[in-house]
Parts: C-alpha cells; structure tokens; sequence
C-alpha cells in the first residue's frame, strides 16, 4: 500500500466538524473559527532521519528543513505563517550540541517570516532524530487556493528550477510564502501546490480524480543545472512511453525535473486568457525568480509530454513513501 493508497484509506474515518473548511487531502487544513479578517491554516510535517536527511548534513539546514517544509505548504495555500511547535526525537546518545544547532537554523528561518516558535515536545526515539512541525497560519477570506480548482484549457505554472535537489537544495531552500500571497492577491488562481514529490506526481495532485488530464511542453520545462551537470552523457529513451535514464544510479536532466522531487517550488494553474499578463506583472514583481509556463489542463484524463518527436503518454511518477 502506497502513502496516498494509505490516505485514502484513513480520511473516511476522520471526525471532523463545521469549523473545518477544507481538510485531509490538501497542503493545510483550513478552519473557520468566526474571525473576521480570515480563516486559520493549520499544518503539520514531519523529517526522519535516513529518509529526509542524515546526520553528515549541518544540523542548522535540517532545522531549516524542518520548518521551511510547513511554510512551503503555507505558501501553497497563499497563506501567511504565525505560530509553529516542535517536536523531536532523539536517541537516548543524542549531542547537545548537534541538537542546539537544529534549532538555530529553525529558528534562523522562523524570525526571517515572523513566525512564534511557542513551544513543542522532546522524546526518545532509538536509534535515528526526528522531527515534527506544526504551523499555525492565515489566509483572507476569498483568497485561499486549494489544490482541486484546476479547469479545463487553464495554462500550468511553475517557480523556480527542478530537479537534482539532493546536490543541496533540498536542505537550503526557501519557501514562497510572499509569492504564493501574491498569486492570489492579483490573479484567479484555480489551483496550487508546492512541488515536494516531483512534477510528475504533484501535477496529477492538482488533477485529483476528476476527469481532467494535462499536457506538459518537455522544452518549456525549467531545469536545474544541478540536475543537468548530473545527467551529463545520458539520454532518454522514448520507445515504450517512459522516460528511462541508461547510467546505473543516475538520471536524464529532464526525468530528474520531473520525478526528483524536494524542490520546493509552486505549481499552479490559472485561466489561459490571464497566462501573459501574470508573467508580465512577475516578472517586474520577482525579477530573480523564474516563473514557467510549462504545459495546459485538458479535458480528458491522462498526462502527457510533448517534445519534438510528438506527444506521449508520461508514465514517469514522483517519490511515493511506501512505494
């Protein structure tokens, strides 16, 4: 069973009240609890040892990592972080100093977004640290971005640059907290969520179960130069529909875009007609920031990619736990 199979499995049987706007299934909840200028977002992440991180990392990026992937899921919503606790588990031979230094680069991260570390838990856990995130959030009424309202024809987005984030990026990155805020200040956006699995499974999040499919354009996709030094000398091959790297341990620069994951970056969609205009109003708004147009929503189900010897089907998936 796959962690999204395990999901699925698990929402029917959650409890869940009138407060709750939007729940299990997104990037944060979302709660109603009367207030005037907005609605609460509620998230919580966890990072275990061995699986986001090992202990040769600089224990402040893996504290940079633990709070900056909450905020990655704020930014997502178009919200603005608050509040966060912390929980960690250590070994009982743990380092005190090694421990100290995880919180200063979460906190580092917390005081540059304004964001109350008010508190937590400490644990024994053998063997391996981990730890768990919880961040309290808001977002305006109406401004809100869920990651279900993608619509047919609507053009896809992407921030930044994918692929090859185990070179560095995936411990150092920073959230789009402001630019997610923007998106939804100025523009429709239909739907939205940050890229922590990969494009190509993070897409089909936005895609849901619905009938809808997407199109992705293989050149107009951004590519890291992490991921291109990488993949120097290897090709794809294209025959049976799935993109497949002939280098044992390593990846053609446009798989790793697509299926790397850890980027951290925001994928969106908006109406067509509204596609130039927001590039144009980003690109005075994030002048060094990248914003890729990399694809469009169809009506029927389905995702492909599109290059120059034709459109095919993308069997190529993102990181799935358990999988």
């Amino acid at each position: 069973m796959t962690e999204f199979e395990l999901i699925s499995r698990l929402i029917p049987w959650l409890h869940t009240n009138p407060t709750v706007v939007a729940g299990a299934g997104d990037d944060c909840a979302i709660l109603d609890l009367g207030m005037l200028d907005g609605l609460l977002l509620l998230k919580t992440d966890a990072i275990v040892e061995g699986v986001h991180f090992t202990r040769e990392a600089g224990p402040d990026k893996i504290g940079h990592k633990a709070l900056a992937r909450c905020l990655s899921d704020v930014a997502a919503m178009a919200g603005t972080p608050s509040h966060a606790l912390v929980t960690i588990g250590l070994p009982k031979d743990f380092d005190p100093a090694f421990v100290e230094a995880i919180y200063v680069g979460l906190n580092r991260l917390a005081k540059r977004y304004d964001v109350a570390v008010a508190g937590g838990e400490t644990t024994l856990n053998p063997e391996r640290i981990f730890i768990s995130v919880s961040v309290l959030g808001k977002v305006a009424r109406g401004k809100y971005v869920l990651r279900s309202g993608a619509k047919p024809c609507d053009a896809i987005f992407v921030t930044g640059e994918l692929g090859g984030s185990l070179s560095g990026k995936h411990l150092e990155f920073e959230p789009r907290v402001a630019e997610g805020r923007w998106l939804a200040e100025h523009f429709a956006i239909h739907s939205m969520i940050d890229v922590s699995d990969g494009l190509a499974g993070d897409l089909r999040h936005l895609l849901g179960t619905r009938e809808l499919g997407a199109e992705l354009l293989a050149s107009a996709i951004p590519i890291s130069r992490a991921a291109r030094n990488k993949s120097k000398g290897i090709r794809i091959d294209a025959g049976d529909g799935v993109l497949s790297a002939h280098a044992a341990g390593s990846k053609p620069a446009l798989l790793a875009a697509l299926t790397d994951g850890e980027d951290f970056e925001l994928l969106f969609t908006v109406a067509s007609q509204d596609a130039v205009t927001l590039l144009d109003a980003w690109r005075r708004h994030f002048p060094e920031l990248r914003l890729s147009c990399i694809g469009k929503i169809l009506s029927e189900p389905g995702v492909f990619l599109k290059d120059k010897e034709g459109v095919r089907s993308l069997v190529a998936h993102g990181y799935v736990h358990f999988a």
